[in-house]
């Protein structure tokens, strides 16, 4: 193992295996399963910060939604003025078009970390004493196409942890949906309250031109919408596609914080109703 990743495996280890021998005398043989997911939960403890302000971020974006379609109709013959539009907008509300993203990029790290501490044999120069621990039939370094393979009582628990992992993406994806048209109803209750107010309709600036052409500085804008909102899509199923090639334990971590992403998404978001937008 490269210096690179040995201490901080090292200390993965050494923590896992701590948890589990405190949680031994409660869980038994699920000791080790158990460490795996309290150690996923510290992290996300950890992180907690950054998964509010990217939610709030995120919430932002789709609030915006309306107003940049809006600055690409505008300035659809002119890139450099959209971006600095594009650009001013996002700042002035604190986000930008990839807010939601920080939390999963902070989360690879421990994913590798779990992936390679079920991976290597050895560590700190001792063998691998997690490798012997199991999920009821599943060795935690065992894989989905290996060993006993998928139709087997080890099979059995990769599909267990395949289904829960796939109901929880559906799960956040219907919350993200919910979410983001709540976004735009809100976005769109505040624009016309506040044209209502401010300026007779003649003199209102149009927000839809059916008739212009978009440029290519607001195709290329729009196309950046669509990835970002395929992958937001996508991205709870990535989980599911890389618990079938991963360890066990990896896919146990993953299946953790997918769903610790989905409750703690729904308590930012029943917390951030009682508190003023800042």
């Amino acid at each position: 193992m490269s210096v690179l990743f040995g201490m901080p495996v090292d200390l993965a280890y050494h923590l896992v295996c701590w948890l589990a021998a405190i949680l031994a005398p409660l869980l038994g043989g699920l000791a080790a399963a158990a460490a795996i997911v309290l150690f996923t939960m510290l992290v996300r403890l950890v992180l907690l910060p950054l998964s509010y302000y990217a939610f709030r971020g995120e919430r932002a974006r789709n609030r915006l939604l309306p107003q940049v379609q809006a600055l690409q109709r505008r300035h659809a013959k002119d890139p450099e003025r959209l971006q600095r539009e594009l650009s001013a907008l996002y700042r002035a509300e604190g986000t930008s078009m990839f807010a939601g993203c920080l939390p999963l990029l902070l989360q690879l790290p421990f994913f590798s970390l779990m992936y390679r501490l079920f991976l290597s044999h050895s560590v700190a120069g001792a063998p691998n004493r997690l490798l012997s621990h199991r999920l009821l039939a599943a060795p935690l370094g065992s894989w989905w196409l290996g060993g006993a393979g998928p139709f087997s009582t080890q099979g059995a628990v990769f599909a267990a942890v395949f289904l829960l992992l796939a109901a929880v993406a559906v799960a956040a994806i219907r919350a993200a949906r919910r979410a983001k048209a709540a976004a735009e109803a809100e976005a769109a209750a505040e624009a016309e309250a506040g044209a209502a107010s401010a300026r007779p309709a003649a003199a209102r600036p149009a927000t839809a031109r059916p008739g212009v052409a978009a440029g290519p500085a607001a195709q290329d804008t729009a196309a950046a919408d669509r990835v970002v909102g395929w992958l937001s899509r996508m991205m709870p199923f990535g989980s599911l596609v890389m618990a079938a090639i991963v360890p066990l334990a990896a896919g146990l971590y993953l299946l953790t914080t997918a769903s610790w992403t989905l409750a703690e998404r729904a308590a930012i978001k029943r917390w951030s109703r009682v508190t003023p937008r800042g």
